[in-house]
């Protein structure tokens, strides 16, 4: 995997889209992140990884909705009243797909200077590394930057397309 090297790289700012889960922040880019909405009523399908906890009609459109957390081999995220769900565009080898993520809370879009995140290290996460883009650096406080597109194998993406391809039940 290419590492982020913020000292070879031009001096530009990126926004993140940051959310909690759990005591942890993380973001994503805002180039992936197509919009926001209410967490609600999901549809589940079976034979699905416990991580993917259904789909959901999102204008027509068949979503699958992904537990971070439990993709991460955690316990599954609490639902509470500032819970929602983030619709992303994930991009991989050629396939796009659209996923929403479950997360407990929705925080800011930042800008993180290239110069103040930091490669992801290889030891002491819960998280695969591979996962990780890096750590953003604000104020106090660190931010876990997730690879999106990553976060999915491409046999994840595979099954998503087919899963979100079947109708929805009535």
């Amino acid at each position: 995997m290419p590492s982020f090297n913020p000292a070879t790289a031009p001096d530009t700012t990126q926004q993140y889209l940051t959310f909690s889960l759990g005591e942890e922040l993380f973001a994503v880019g805002t180039r992936n992140v197509r919009e926001i909405i209410e967490y609600g009523r999901l549809t589940p399908v079976p034979l699905m990884p416990a991580s993917i906890l259904g789909v959901i009609n999102l204008r027509g459109g068949v979503v699958p909705i992904m537990d971070l957390r439990q993709r991460f081999g955690q316990q599954q995220t609490q639902i509470g009243r500032r819970s929602c769900i983030v619709i992303l565009e994930v991009v991989r080898e050629q396939m796009q797909q659209v996923i929403g993520i479950v997360v407990e809370a929705v925080n800011a879009v930042l800008e993180i200077p290239d110069q103040d995140i930091e490669p992801a290290p290889s030891f002491g996460s819960h998280i695969p590394t591979d996962f990780l883009l890096g750590m953003g650096k604000l104020d106090e406080r660190l931010v876990v930057l997730l690879d999106i597109g990553r976060i999915l194998s491409l046999a994840d993406l595979r099954q998503l397309a087919t899963a979100a391809a079947q109708p929805e039940p009535a």
